[in-house]
């Protein structure tokens, strides 16, 4: 079942709410829903950290975006720095089939100008867990999830590959496999796990030197979640806007089974590792826009996407266009934390130790080290 965060408002608070998600829509709309879009995570199985943003009309049914709304991809690469590729493949691990990836991808990088991405030309790739070409089953929700990562890969980074890794199923194992079959696919620089489930110790698919895996720290606040807690993984939180604040959504905190890296400092006060080690934009009221067309729910075509599932395919391609992947790139990174944006207000939540859920000066647990400033940290 999915889990939905339901509020509604006065049509002047809702047109002030949406800021970058296109407030305009809102005209003949009574509320804006925020779903978690990926059935909650249990047990040995993942959830994606995607929430999708609907604007509601007075009968409580979501108003069709006709034309993109949210950030796009001259926002995304005017804010960090960003832009370019000559190649590099990120890959995107996911569970279940979409359908329509490449159809849908090639809608997205029409509508702002990027050129064509495709199977024909070389630059997209799709398979399954393994490597081979019998993919699994379709799943709406999932599918969601599939087009904002290659949307964003897309958007920070369009000149790069995409290798898109669909697993069986979202058991933790299955998208271990899908990692490791990332990992082994010729030209691969960097990973991005939009997914996430309760702390445990960390999984051997997810340690690969010289590539950067990035995972998504969550969507629920203050609270840890593996693989963004596995000591080789570059743990991804969020932010409200790209600067502005920390996301009061993005998970965080200190694991209690997986050690500390070497890299990361005492400013963490954790003894294991600490969540999350960089950031990027996350909060659905400041989101990104996103094209699919799997109905879900009855939202299909241009969408509205928020959560850590926006920030960690982000900052996957953030470590392509950079190229410092020697060793663990994470540890590039703390090296050189001058050349990024320090995030310092908002919080997630309540801890008993403030960094761990409170932004300020340095690192600290919702947005790590802070988000990118060009490329020189990555």
């Amino acid at each position: 079942m999915r889990r939905v965060i339901f509020a509604a408002v006065a049509i002047g608070a809702l047109v002030a709410s949406l800021g970058a998600v296109g407030a305009a829509q809102a005209s003949n709309a009574m509320s804006v829903r925020d779903s978690h879009i990926c059935a909650a995570a249990t047990q040995g199985l993942a959830t994606c950290n995607a929430i999708r943003r609907d604007v509601l009309d007075s009968h409580g049914k979501p108003v069709p975006n006709v034309t993109p709304s949210g950030f796009k991809p001259a926002d995304i690469v005017a804010a960090y720095g960003l832009g370019g590729g000559a190649g590099q493949t990120v890959a995107i691990v996911d569970a279940y089939n979409d359908p329509t990836a490449e159809a849908d991808l090639g809608v997205y990088r029409s509508q702002f100008g990027l050129t064509a991405c495709t199977t024909a030309n070389g630059c997209f790739k799709k398979v399954s867990q393994t490597g081979t070409s019998t993919l699994p089953a379709t799943n709406a929700s999932w599918a969601q999830e599939i087009s904002l990562d290659v949307d964003m890969v897309s958007a920070a980074c369009p000149g790069c590959h995409i290798l898109l890794v669909e697993a069986t199923t979202p058991s933790l194992a299955n998208l271990a496999t899908a990692v490791n079959t990332a990992a082994a696919t010729a030209g691969v620089v960097a990973i991005s796990n939009s997914y996430g489930g309760s702390d445990q110790a960390e999984l051997s698919a997810y340690n690969h030197p010289g590539i950067a895996i990035t995972a998504s720290t969550g969507d629920s606040g203050y609270g840890v979640q593996s693989p963004a807690s596995y000591p080789h993984v570059i743990a991804v939180g969020g932010t409200t806007g790209f600067t502005t604040s920390a996301w009061s959504g993005a998970g965080s905190g200190c694991s209690t089974i997986n050690p500390k890296p070497a890299w990361q400092t005492t400013a963490t006060t954790c003894s294991g590792k600490a969540n999350a080690d960089v950031s990027a934009v996350a909060d659905p009221n400041t989101g990104v826009a996103v094209y699919d067309s799997t109905p879900s729910k009855g939202s299909s075509g241009w969408l509205v996407f928020g959560g850590t599932s926006v920030a960690s395919p982000i900052i996957a391609s953030t470590y392509a266009l950079g190229g410092n992947l020697s060793g663990y790139p994470a540890q590039y990174t703390w090296a050189h934390t001058a050349n990024l944006r320090d995030v310092t207000t908002g919080s997630n939540g309540t801890c008993t130790t403030t960094v761990w859920c409170t932004a300020g000066v340095g690192w600290d647990g919702p947005t790590g080290l802070g988000t990118p400033n060009g490329l020189l940290a990555f």
